[in-house]
């Protein structure tokens, strides 16, 4: 019981950090939205801890199948540490801050090749917009992104190298996906195919639909402005990490899926040597 409050404390502490991160380290944080984002802090800390107080969980999808929660979050709070310590950096730069700044802007414009993701996130920039803003939104771009890309593509080595799931002993589908059911109709394996393939189709095509969506939807409303620092970070960092989330999870139910089909398969031929035996 100690172990388990002591673990839902330390998880609850870091969610609460990483939304708070921001706010922290930024010189221009006014004195309102320090006050919002303690409160969504506070929040988000507390849905955390009651979600792993619980001995089962509710909305956490592989909670018991690590690292597959735990590299969602090193990314994102990577992402969101890195591009808050740049922004930081222009007003009170330091050696560390410069260097990021350089891998930064080397990344997005390594990235910001035609039809790119990172290009059509700059080009859903107003057409006024100046210089060093178009430069900022393409540095947060390439960074997130490549940080996404490189989550899945650590998560898929440990699926196809270090055997995840299993390595963690058995896996349960129940209290890893809670919000599945595999008694909701129809075959179980055909459910976990559907939804992995959508998954991997929506996580691939979202990085190019988000900034086409946003530049139609500019010329309707009139969107929040990308200049603020916060909202620089958490609009690159929610448009990186929501696609390559969408990506793992489809990769991860393909992968249960393959478990499922390896598990039939051995029972039907235990059936049919049975079978031969008894004969």
């Amino acid at each position: 019981m100690v172990s388990q409050v002591t673990n839902a404390l330390v998880r609850a502490l870091l969610v609460a950090l990483l939304v708070a991160t921001p706010s922290l380290l930024l010189p221009e944080t006014r004195s309102d939205t320090a006050q919002l984002v303690l409160v969504l802090a506070i929040l988000a800390s507390f849905m955390t801890f009651i979600e792993y107080y619980g001995r089962y969980p509710s909305i956490v999808e592989f909670r018991f199948a690590p690292p597959f929660n735990r590299l969602k979050f090193v990314g994102l709070a990577l992402t969101v540490l890195l591009l808050t310590l740049i922004l930081r950096g222009k007003a009170y730069p330091n050696d560390l801050t410069m260097f990021l700044t350089v891998l930064g802007h080397g990344l997005g414009e390594a990235i910001d090749f035609p039809y790119s993701p990172v290009r059509l996130v700059v080009l859903m920039l107003p057409a006024d917009a100046d210089a060093e803003l178009i430069a900022s939104v393409r540095m947060a771009a390439g960074l997130s992104y490549t940080i996404s890309i490189v989550m899945m593509f650590v998560f898929l080595t440990y699926v196809r190298f270090l055997g995840w799931p299993l390595r963690n002993g058995a896996f349960n589908v129940w209290v890893n996906l809670p919000m599945f059911d595999p008694t909701g109709g129809g075959d179980v394996l055909h459910r976990l195919r559907r939804d992995a393939g959508l998954n991997i189709v929506l996580g691939s095509l979202l990085p190019f639909l988000i900034p086409a969506a946003v530049k139609a939807a500019s010329d309707l409303i009139n969107p929040v402005s990308i200049a603020d620092s916060q909202t620089l970070i958490w609009t690159m960092s929610a448009w990186a990490f929501l696609p390559a989330s969408m990506l793992m999870r489809g990769i991860a139910m393909s992968r249960i899926a393959e478990m499922i089909v390896e598990k039939r398969r051995r029972a039907h031929a235990r059936a049919e040597a049975e079978t031969m035996q008894g004969a």
